[in-house]
């Protein structure tokens, strides 16, 4: 199933420049793969060893973080929109 990735500024160089991505993907597991995939060197931008995402970056489904879902076994459906928004800090 197509779900559109909304990848920042800062990971576009690692995605050929595309702001926006269609993957196929049922878990936000498997859309780690499907980039993985797609852009080989990505995953261990987004996941640490454990397959985790990375502290410093929040992923949303369809404006949801999936820290209060399923984390990175939130099931994903056709059409959803999966936002990868770094951490801002500093005050």
């Amino acid at each position: 199933m197509s779900v559109k990735v909304l990848v920042p500024t800062a990971l576009q160089k690692f995605t050929d420049n595309q702001a926006t991505i269609d993957c196929n993907a049922s878990t936000i597991a498997e859309l780690f793969e499907s980039l993985e995939q797609a852009f080989p060197g990505i995953k261990s931008r987004l996941c640490d060893e454990g397959g985790q995402p990375r502290r410093f970056l929040n992923l949303y489904v369809n404006s949801e973080d999936i820290r209060f879902l399923e984390g990175v076994k939130t099931p994903l459906k056709e059409g959803d929109e999966v936002s990868i928004v770094p951490a801002v800090a500093g005050g």
